[in-house]
């Protein structure tokens, strides 16, 4: 079940080429120092979206904010499986959880 959820997930992230699928174990996409969209263990898929447009997202899909490993990751929306079969538009909202992140000041690598 999580492996089918994983080439959803893939197949979400090919739709725009500036992403790139990251980690092995807990799958995500960053960009700028921020990560944007995430895949947790229970196979849900989180995005990150601005306050307001989280607020209005949560409202419109009926859905809440996005926990991973049991804890409430800040800015994130839970991506409701209903979205999941209308694939353009849920690319459209990890563009702009893209574009969002983009507009952060940049984080500096710990490395």
């Amino acid at each position: 079940m999580w492996k089918e959820k994983l080439k959803f997930y893939d197949k979400l992230i090919d739709t725009n080429p500036n992403f790139e699928r990251k980690g092995k174990t807990m799958p995500y996409t960053s960009a700028n120092g921020y990560m944007f969209s995430q895949l947790n263990k229970a196979g849900e898929i989180g995005i990150r979206l601005p306050k307001e447009q989280g607020a209005q997202f949560m409202k419109e899909h009926e859905t809440t904010v996005f926990k991973s490993y049991g804890a409430v990751m800040k800015e994130y929306v839970l991506v409701p499986e209903k979205l999941w079969e209308d694939l353009e538009l849920l690319s459209s909202y990890l563009n702009d959880a893209y574009v969002y992140v983009m507009s952060l000041p940049q984080k500096r690598s710990k490395k």
